[in-house]
């Protein structure tokens, strides 16, 4: 079932993005030709109106086809008025963009609708109990102990862990005051972070304030109401969103270790673990998934969605579209790139598979 849960997950994100285009290419007028999950020779296929559906053997992404947009003999030799107008390559620029725009807006929704629905059913919160205490640390210094509740820190209500931490990580070597629960007492406590070099996710180094505890692991499932959820869905979609776009430049300035870089095998491979680990995992890495999607389609790289975009750009600033012969070169540039980077991912997933090498 895990398996069938990653191949569930990577079908339905490459579904999602087509069926972005496709339903702003039909409400734009645009006749689509093909609808096609994967690439290569079809497998089964049914034509419903004018458009072709097809399950292609390749299951690596998939395509939306619409008339004229690679080939200007589609369109009956540019004479036929009717079919002219439902071409993608007579369309006004604005209405390509938002075609184009569609699929990677798809995902990036779609992840903010599972945030939501996962904010309305409840999500499990560390609260700020403490657990263990490292010997000499602040924490011992200051008298904390075990099953301690931390209420408030500096007059700032603390309801889960994450709350607790940001401010200590904030004043290192600054004194703060905290009100802790201890049973059924209320105790004034002061402790002064230590300063320490901890590595983010990225693997740099900050320097940040800590007191020496870790979390007692007590949690408690928070749900949110319809307004709740739905800022928080939207909040989270950015964040993830900008982490995102930090780890493709930390990657570019080579912060990041190229061998992190993963291709199908490991999409499958995390989906089959969050699938194991519950269904809130699961959907969890559902939206992360389908928000990295969205945002490396927007990349200015022909063949994808943002090198349609920056041609689209130059067209609207030179107000003349670029020869076929230039994007037929720039998109084979783009496709060579995009081969590479698919096959070195690929080298990276099988080499994870035989050396026996931890997911990222």
């Amino acid at each position: 079932m895990s398996i069938l849960s990653a191949i569930l997950l990577f079908g339905f994100l490459i579904f999602i993005h087509e069926l972005g285009h496709f339903i702003v290419a039909k409400i734009n007028g645009v006749k689509v030709l093909k609808f096609s999950l994967g690439f290569g020779p079809a497998l089964i296929g049914r034509k419903i109106g004018e458009t072709e559906y097809v399950l292609s053997a390749i299951p690596l992404g998939g395509y939306v086809k619409m008339l004229g947009q690679e080939d200007v003999g589609e369109v009956g030799d540019a004479e036929d008025a009717a079919e002219k107008g439902r071409s993608y390559r007579y369309q006004p620029i604005l209405k390509r963009a938002l075609i184009v725009l569609a699929g990677p807006l798809f995902n990036i929704l779609t992840a903010t609708v599972i945030f939501f629905f996962i904010y309305l059913a409840g999500v499990p919160t560390l609260l700020p109990v403490v657990g263990e205490i490292v010997p000499d640390s602040p924490a011992a210094k200051a008298s904390l102990r075990q099953g301690d509740r931390v209420l408030e820190i500096n007059g700032t209500p603390v309801k889960q862990w994450t709350d607790m931490t940001d401010i200590i990580y904030a004043n290192a070597l600054k004194t703060i005051s905290m009100k802790v629960q201890r049973n059924s007492e209320l105790l004034a406590v002061t402790v002064t972070p230590e300063s320490k070099k901890i590595k983010d996710i990225f693997g740099e180094e900050r320097e940040v304030g800590l007191i020496g505890v870790k979390p007692s692991g007590e949690t408690v499932t928070v749900q949110e109401n319809v307004p709740n959820a739905l800022k928080g869905a939207v909040v989270k979609t950015w964040d993830v969103s900008a982490l995102t776009l930090v780890g493709i430049v930390k990657l570019i300035q080579r912060i990041v270790p190229a061998d992190t870089i993963g291709g199908p095998i490991l999409i499958f491979q995390l989906a089959e673990k969050q699938a194991t680990a519950g269904a809130l995992s699961y959907f969890l890495f559902a939206a992360v998934i389908s928000i990295n999607l969205g945002i490396l389609n927007l990349l200015p790289i022909p063949v994808l969605d943002g090198g349609h975009l920056f041609f689209l750009g130059i067209e609207a600033i030179r107000r003349k579209p670029l020869s076929d012969r230039t994007v037929q070169i720039a998109q084979r540039v783009g496709l060579a790139l995009l081969l590479l980077l698919m096959a070195f991912a690929m080298y990276n997933d099988i080499f994870r598979l035989f050396t026996g090498k931890p997911l990222p």
